[in-house]
């Protein structure tokens, strides 16, 4: 996402299903440029979307327009949304945007089921009315699925909520033809593992599609990060006028300062120099990129998903360093830390912070935690509302097992893996520990990933 959502976006809004009614939460997405909604398979980009406030003036515009002061409107109607109107005057009767007739009411987003919102999109074009329905009914009500978790409908939604960018099979099946990236043998030391004891991943994703996927991947941030040396390289070019002494530039230029240059034109920013395929495939993108495979109905659209996901919701994570991992693995130290001080200094006390057993679950949104369709329910949860509430699902791991933990002498045996997930339970903890949470701190949360 553009721009992160701001704690007071969420924490009045947001309610454990269930329990306090959810009332017209503002989207954490506000400033994305949002996705049309026409059709489970085109997705496509939102244009000239006004912002909440200029919405919110129209709505007041429209709130004053009574009958009484407009004979031409009929009693209990309401004008039609139109968003490129520069004015508020009311339609010609006769005109094609004519008003409902009196005693019809328009259709809204939250009168439809989430299947037919994503199928014929938003009603009367009310783009962000419908993306915070969506929201809505998939904390209230979830995505409808089997008990093996599969959804027709879920990919799509993935695909809106991650505003993930039109890509045709050709563009995927190019990547496929160009054969092994420079990550291709890091990949097969994975791939086979991944999910191994998991049944259900085991005979929907084959391990080829998942080399396929993650090296199709590993190209298209290879290709990434050779433009940003190049733009680098440019960028670095200065043109002169030489004298009989030489360059200016190479006068006044330390070696020191030379070698700086050049590795500034030969790494990516924010890759670990020391790694071996620094910014293209780092040890856990295989089981990050698991789920996408499994909800997907095409490779090319968990192709398409796990690349916008991991480009832009988390470049952290898969960055040679891992810097994101660690900035997370740290916040679930000092989020326990304020919401259960008891736990934390009884973990601390035993030798155990985040590090020790909370690596996997930060790096793979809780995907190494069986079983698979919780972990679709939980990513459901974080795709609508922001990928960096992860952290806070951990830590609601952590206070869900609080009397096992604080009642074994070896607490590490409790957490050397967690046990199966419960994604509705670890929901409703984390959105109770929001409210916890110093506004300082929740601005790292937010931003740790990136």
């Amino acid at each position: 996402m553009s721009s992160s959502p701001t704690k007071e976006s969420i924490i009045p809004k947001l309610a454990p299903p269930n329990s306090t009614p959810l009332n017209d939460p503002p989207s954490p997405r506000t400033h994305r440029a949002l996705r049309r909604l026409q059709s489970a398979h085109t997705l496509g980009q939102s244009s000239h979307q006004p912002s909440l406030i200029t919405q919110q003036h129209k709505q007041a515009l429209q709130r004053n327009l009574s009958p009484a002061n407009n004979p031409s409107l009929p009693p209990h109607s309401r004008g039609r949304s139109n968003s490129d109107a520069t004015n508020m005057t009311p339609p010609n009767p006769g005109s094609a945007s004519r008003r409902p007739a009196a005693g019809k009411r328009p259709i809204l987003a939250d009168a439809l089921s989430l299947d037919r919102l994503i199928r014929d999109g938003p009603p009367d074009g009310d783009l962000l009315s419908a993306l915070e329905s969506t929201r809505l009914k998939i904390l209230d009500q979830g995505i409808k699925s089997d008990t093996d978790g599969m959804s027709s409908l879920r990919i799509y939604v993935w695909l809106i909520l991650l505003n993930a960018p039109v890509l045709e099979t050709d563009s995927y099946l190019a990547l496929i033809h160009r054969g092994a990236s420079p990550a291709y043998s890091k990949i097969r030391n994975d791939t086979f593992r991944t999910l191994a004891t998991d049944p259900l991943f085991r005979r929907r994703v084959s391990e080829a599609s998942l080399i396929r996927l993650l090296n199709a991947v590993a190209w298209k941030l290879h290709d990434a990060k050779e433009g940003r040396a190049e733009s680098l390289a440019n960028a670095g070019k200065i043109t002169h006028t030489a004298n009989e002494h030489g360059s200016p530039e190479l006068q006044t230029s330390t070696p020191a300062m030379k070698s700086r240059a050049r590795a500034l034109t030969l790494t990516t920013e924010g890759s670990d120099a020391g790694a071996s395929e620094p910014g293209t495939y780092v040890q856990g993108m295989n089981v990050l990129a698991a789920p996408f495979l499994y909800a997907a109905r095409s490779e090319a659209e968990a192709f398409v998903a796990f690349h916008r996901f991991i480009t832009y919701e988390c470049p952290g994570y898969v960055r040679g360093a891992m810097d994101g991992v660690h900035k997370g693995l740290a916040l679930v130290d000092k989020v326990l830390a304020i919401v259960d001080p008891k736990l934390s200094l009884y973990l601390i006390g035993k030798g155990m912070n985040a590090e020790l057993y909370a690596f996997p679950s930060v790096l793979t949104l809780c995907a190494c935690t069986p079983p698979l369709p919780e972990v679709l329910r939980l990513w459901d949860f974080l795709f609508a509302y922001g990928a960096h509430l992860n952290i806070l699902c951990i830590v609601a791991q952590l206070v869900i097992l609080r009397n096992s933990i604080l009642s074994s002498p070896s607490p590490t045996k409790i957490l050397r893996s967690f046990p199966p997930l419960q994604a509705e339970m670890v929901k409703e903890v984390a959105l109770t520990l929001i409210r916890k949470i110093p506004d300082d701190v929740y601005a790292e949360i937010v931003s740790h990933a990136k």
